[in-house]
C-alpha cells in the first residue's frame, strides 16, 4: 500500500511539472522577431470615401506614413513635396500616404482642393493615440515613420520635414 501511494504521488508530482511548465509557456511572451511586420500592419483605416483598406496591403513596400491635420500649417506645407516625391521615379518601391487627424468632412474637402498624389486615410482625433502608438510621444504634428519594405519601423520624424534629409534616409532603406 505504502509503495502504491509513494509511486502515486511521483506519477502526480510529474504530471505538476509538465502541466506547470506547459502553463508558464502559454503565458511567455513571443520574443518579436526582425520578420514580424510592425503593429501598424494590422490597422484598418477608411480613405476620403469611406472605403476601409487594410494597412497590411502596403506591407512589403517602402512605406512614409504621414499623419497630419488641415489646420496644421507646417503638415499642409510639406504636402506638395511628398506629392512630389510620390511622383519621382527615384524610388520605385515607395508609398507615401497620409493619415488625416481631423473630421472627414474637413479632410475630404482638403483633398479635394488640393492635388494629394498618395492615398489619404481617416483617422479623426483618434489618430494621435494611433501615432503616440508609433512613437509619437508628444503627440505633435507632423509625425511621420518611414518603415522598410520588411515592415519595420526604421525611421520617425517630429515636426515638418527636411526633404534632402528623408531623401537619404529612402537611398538608405531602399
Amino acid at each position: 500500500m505504502k509503495k502504491e501511494i509513494w509511486l502515486l504521488g511521483i506519477v502526480a508530482v510529474f504530471f505538476a511539472v509538465i502541466g506547470a511548465y506547459f502553463g508558464l509557456k502559454k503565458w511567455e511572451a513571443p520574443t518579436p522577431s526582425s520578420e514580424t511586420p510592425h503593429h501598424f500592419f494590422s490597422q484598418s483605416l477608411p480613405d476620403i470615401n469611406n472605403k476601409n483598406e487594410k494597412m497590411s496591403n502596403w506591407h512589403g513596400k517602402l512605406l512614409l506614413v504621414n499623419f497630419w491635420a488641415t489646420w496644421c500649417s507646417p503638415c499642409v506645407e510639406e504636402m506638395p513635396e511628398l506629392s512630389a516625391l510620390q511622383n519621382e521615379q527615384k524610388f520605385k518601391n515607395l508609398q507615401i500616404i497620409g493619415i488625416g487627424i481631423d473630421s472627414p468632412a474637413n479632410i475630404r474637402e482638403f483633398a479635394g482642393k488640393y492635388k494629394i498624389s498618395y492615398p489619404v486615410y481617416l483617422a479623426g482625433m483618434g489618430g494621435i493615440e494611433l501615432s503616440r502608438q508609433m512613437g509619437n510621444q508628444q503627440g505633435g504634428l507632423p509625425f511621420t515613420i518611414l518603415f522598410g519594405a520588411d515592415g519595420q519601423v526604421k525611421k520617425t520624424y517630429l515636426g515638418r520635414l527636411d526633404m534632402e534629409t528623408v531623401r537619404k534616409d529612402l537611398a538608405l532603406f531602399s
